[in-house]
């Protein structure tokens, strides 16, 4: 997953603070390419099961089929198979116009690229979006996983979203996964798709190696 930093590793949020309805566009084209160049060089597409994910701007595509354009240049022009490119939207961002992002992530399908639904659980769209359109993938937010071992409320809940993405056909991927515990309970609730500092934390230009904890060993 491409994450954005700054040049003195500021954090995405002071970066995207600076984005404005002038720029977004060509801010969110560059993310794009340059997600797609570093994966690229880091050997993303040497191995099928591999894929790289991007979090796009539903604000910043006006025409689906036309801002895409450049993506799938890129991608040709670097390697990448379409079908290893995943556009992620974020439940955590307010979206007008239902309407139009639902168009935007259907584009993206008929064009052969995945798709998810980012945060899942923890924004403003939740299951009307999802009523909308069903993605390739379901990211849960890490507020529904954190201590989910302790909380009954948080497995129950988590249950009853591993039966509904069962029925539709999406798969479900466990966000901020950080002890063991967590683990072992979003795997007991059939939930083998994580991510989370348990594993790996990011890295500067770089693909970090995933860890997995031994037995007895909570954290990393």
């Amino acid at each position: 997953e491409t994450l954005v930093r700054g040049p003195g590793d500021e954090p995405a949020a002071d970066i995207l603070g600076q984005v404005t309805e002038a720029n977004r566009y060509s801010f969110d084209q560059a993310c794009r390419i340059k997600a797609l160049e570093l994966a690229a060089a880091l050997g993303v597409p040497a191995r099928a099961e591999n894929g790289v994910s991007i979090n796009f701007m539903p604000g910043a595509v006006y025409e689906p089929a036309n801002c895409l354009r450049i993506t799938l240049d890129t991608a040709r022009r670097v390697g990448i198979p379409l079908r290893q490119i995943i556009f992620e939207v974020t439940e955590q961002e307010r979206v007008a116009d239902t309407g139009h992002l639902t168009r935007i992530l259907a584009e993206y399908h008929r064009q052969g690229l995945q798709t998810a639904i980012d945060d899942f659980g923890g924004g403003y769209a939740g299951l009307g979006l999802l009523a909308d359109f069903q993605p390739d993938i379901l990211k849960l937010d890490m507020a529904l996983t954190r201590n989910i071992d302790a909380d009954p409320v948080r497995r129950a809940i988590m249950a009853g979203i591993v039966r509904m993405t069962g029925e539709l056909g999406v798969i479900p991927v466990a966000e901020g996964i950080e002890t063991r515990a967590e683990m072992e309970t979003v795997a007991a609730l059939g939930v083998f798709h994580m991510q989370g500092h348990l594993f790996a934390r990011p890295a500067f230009e770089a693909l970090p190696e995933p860890q997995f904890p031994r037995a007895g060993q909570e954290r990393l």
